[in-house]
């Protein structure tokens, strides 16, 4: 059963009105998002009944919505709930019914139809009735005749709004995109310039019924026009782009000067025929008013083009509060955003700290500074950003509000678990955009290790914006880790297709190749990138892991030291502690505990971040130096309380390696038992994949120290089945050398010397004078 339009639910102190899309309590109404809402419905539909869960699928999330139906639906139950103030425990209104699905408590809703009945020509009978002389029914005629010409008139004007409405919301549909051109500036203030066109920007994406299509695409389009990356989107251009790209209408604006006054315009035209679809314009007293008139022709056009007043009204954060009241830090930001699309985060940064600076307010602005900090390998300044931004989340717009929440919950506090629902959110108010999917698939799935979901959520975002090249280096990596060589390889092949590439491509590359033990597509990748800069020292890093995983120890310190001093060179803060901290649990594993302290040491001497102290907090557990190591975990413990790595993948790490240097094999096992669910989580999406599987491989040595020779050979196998998650990570090579230790528990000679001539052939061209390398020559030579 479908609801009518004219629909009123009436149940306890709410009430729903289907027609202006309204929860009211009281008359006062209460902010609902859609889907939650339209979960609302279909329960008002059957009160009293179960509503299966297909159904709900089938009502809430078509057939051709790409969603995690089972999270979405529980978030959006929990929404509805706390809308109507209800209890999962002790519910007034929405009963879940476990494995079935949901049913709505108050069998007898209040439900009235408010929709405009019109009247059939039979239903005028009773102007007759009881009227039976000739003169009665004479005298009626006036009033019968004035009847139907009422009838007749407003089936008439009804017909004509009908109509009107139908011609309009076909403008455009939730299919169609947007070529959004320059603003035409004939006043002659310069600080107009990118500015106008980035409000509107930011305007228009609030709406979740209109689309702009992609810079990258723009960009790509110039390309094939012969024009330069950063041309001006003048009409003309617009116009062609538009068509190229096969869009519905291009957005052109312009901006005079009347008197002291400024007069914005905007209209929507189609890109074949030159046709205006729309148009809108607003005046402004001043500069000062300049964006205010700025929403005001964003909301009449969005309108105008077909998008409901429902979601006009639910999406419209004014552009004031959205971004900046100033329009001289709005010109920055826009230069920023400008540079950032063009030439980089380098030459982006100083434009969106000069936005800062002229708005200490700008929350956006600081939540771009956050995302650059994190990929320039300097995670505490991120986490500076990204709490500035969520500390000032009230002045952003919707989907910023999002992806602020996301991102402060991925980066700061670490908790999983709200940064993923808040991309959930973000996702059912905005199915069209591919920023939520791309944000759980590359930089929070793969922290918990939700490899399988990693994946789906990337290629969801490769789908909705196939010209996005870092979409395809997610889909890569998210492919490498699950061991899906080939899916990953045709995902490269798509972006190859497309003439796509970023450095970071050639990074995941670079990664699969390993995985694949493919050398000379690692050099490839490696000389593609190595000369860039603020990539050199990555790449050096990342060369030294792999030399090391090969037990080229000499190799990988010097590759190391060459990185951190390029990355002091390049003006990084935190990218030399970390490769000073992952080459201490290196040396560590190979038995140099001395070199590890020294390192270790170093690391925190460079920075204090989250996983810098990780990597030389575990150093110092394995190094045995305990009291140290204690304390750093205690100090993690305290500073991180909801983060999900820190107290389900790094703590239990650690405390497992501490309780086996006290002997304490079965403690070890106890503490590592909690990191069962996020043990194949990584620590970094992309540039780092250090991390992943610690707890499995400390748990690997617990069983072994506590001689349980069947259960330490599937921790080590586990390691080995995911050399696509693993990499290049020293405990890649040492599960071999574990795996033959289990086996000798478990008196398997065959399968133990299998297992160390895997090592042994993979260290072939080690170090001779490694330790480990020596100890397990001894215990091979010692094998009957």
């Amino acid at each position: 059963m479908q609801t009518h339009t004219g629909t009123v639910y009436q149940f306890g102190p709410f009430e729903v009105n289907v027609a202006s899309g309204e929860l009211l309590k009281n008359g006062r109404p209460i902010r609902l998002q859609e889907q939650p809402y339209r979960l609302l419905l279909v329960l008002l539909e059957n009160p009293g009944e179960i509503v299966s869960r297909e159904e709900l699928r089938s009502r809430l999330w078509p057939g051709d919505t790409f969603v995690d139906f089972d999270g979405s639906l529980r978030v959006a139950v929990r929404k509805l709930r706390e809308a109507l103030d209800d209890n999962a425990e002790d519910p007034r209104y929405i009963e879940t019914i476990p494995k079935r699905g949901y049913r709505f408590l108050v069998p007898e809703v209040r439900k009235t139809d408010t929709a405009s009945e019109i009247t059939e020509p039979n239903d005028l009978a009773h102007l007759q009735t009881n009227t039976s002389s000739v003169a009665a029914r004479q005298s009626h005629k006036p009033l019968l005749r004035y009847g139907l010409a009422v009838a007749v008139l407003l089936l008439t004007a009804g017909g004509i709004f009908l109509w009107q409405h139908r011609t309009r919301a076909r403008l455009l549909t939730d299919k169609d995109v947007l070529v959004l051109a320059d603003f035409a500036n004939t006043t002659g203030d310069q600080v107009f310039d990118g500015t106008l066109r980035q409000g509107l920007a930011v305007q228009l994406e609030q709406s979740p019924f209109l689309s702009i299509i992609p810079d990258e695409k723009i960009q790509q389009t110039l390309g094939l026009m012969g024009q330069p990356a950063d041309a001006k989107l003048i009409p003309a251009i617009a116009r062609e782009i538009c068509q190229r790209t096969e869009s519905a209408a291009a957005l052109e604006g312009s901006i005079a000067r009347i008197g002291a006054q400024y007069l914005l315009t905007l209209k929507a035209v189609d890109c074949e025929s030159g046709k205006t679809l729309a148009s809108a314009e607003a005046q402004a007293n001043d500069q000062n008013h300049v964006l205010d008139a700025l929403g005001k022709v964003s909301i009449e056009i969005r309108n105008k083009l077909g998008e409901s007043l429902s979601t006009i009204q639910k999406f419209d954060t004014p552009l004031e509060q959205a971004t900046t009241p100033s329009l001289k830090a709005l010109k920055a930001y826009s230069s920023g955003m400008q540079a950032l699309r063009t030439k980089g985060p380098d030459t982006a940064t100083p434009f969106f700290k000069h936005a800062v600076e002229l708005d200490p307010n700008f929350a956006v602005a600081y939540a771009y500074l956050g995302v650059m900090a994190s990929t320039t390998l300097e995670p505490s300044l991120s986490v500076d950003y990204r709490t500035k931004a969520y500390e000032l989340r009230d002045r952003a717009s919707e989907p910023e509000k999002y992806w602020i929440t996301a991102t402060y919950h991925k980066g700061v506090t670490g908790n999983i678990p709200k940064a993923i629902e808040a991309c959930e959110l973000w996702i059912q108010d905005y199915p069209r955009s591919e920023l939520p999917h791309l944000y759980l698939g590359a930089a929070v799935l793969p922290v918990v290790g939700q490899n399988e979901r990693s994946a789906e959520e990337s290629i969801a975002g490769v789908r909705l914006r196939p010209d996005f090249p870092l979409a395809h280096a997610f889909a890569i990596r998210a492919y490498t880790a699950l061991n899906h060589f080939d899916e990953a390889k045709a995902t490269y092949a798509q972006a190859l297709e497309r003439k796509l590439h970023t450095p970071y491509i050639d990074v995941v590359m670079y990664y699969l190749a390993f995985a694949q033990n493919d050398k000379a597509a690692m050099t490839q990748h490696i000389a593609k990138v190595e000369s860039l800069p603020k990539w050199e020292h990555l790449m050096l890093n990342m060369e030294g892991d792999t030399a090391a995983y090969s037990g080229r120890l000499k190799d990988a310190r010097v590759l190391s030291d060459r990185a951190m001093d390029n990355a002091k060179r390049a003006g990084e803060k935190d990218a030399p502690a970390l490769y000073s901290g992952t080459s201490a649990l290196r040396e560590v594993w190979f038995g140099n505990t001395d070199e590890a302290r020294r390192r270790a040491a170093l690391a925190l001497k460079l920075s204090t971040g989250r996983d810098l102290q990780y990597f030389a907090t575990l150093a110092f557990a394995y190094a045995r130096d305990d009291a140290r190591a204690k304390a750093l975990a205690d100090d993690l413990d305290k500073k991180f309380p909801e983060d999900t790595i820190v107290q389900l993948n790094y703590l239990p790490s650690i405390r497992g390696r501490l309780a086996l240097n006290r002997g304490d094999a079965s403690g070890a096992v106890e503490s590592l038992g909690g990191a069962a669910t996020y043990e194949l989580g990584a620590t970094r999406a992309i540039e780092l994949y250090w991390t992943a599987m610690f707890p499995v491989f400390v748990r690997g040595e617990a069983y072994l120290a506590a001689h349980q020779g069947r259960e330490a050979a599937i921790e080590f196998q586990k390691i080995l089945d995911h050399r696509g998650l693993v990499l290049n990570q020293p405990i890649g090579a040492l599960a071999h050398l574990g795996l033959g230790r289990a086996y000798v528990l478990q008196g398997d000679i065959p399968m133990a010397k299998a297992a160390y001539q895997d090592f042994l052939t993979l260290w072939k061209d080690a170090d001779p004078d490694i330790p480990v390398l020596r100890q397990a020559k001894a215990e091979y030579a010692k094998l009957p």
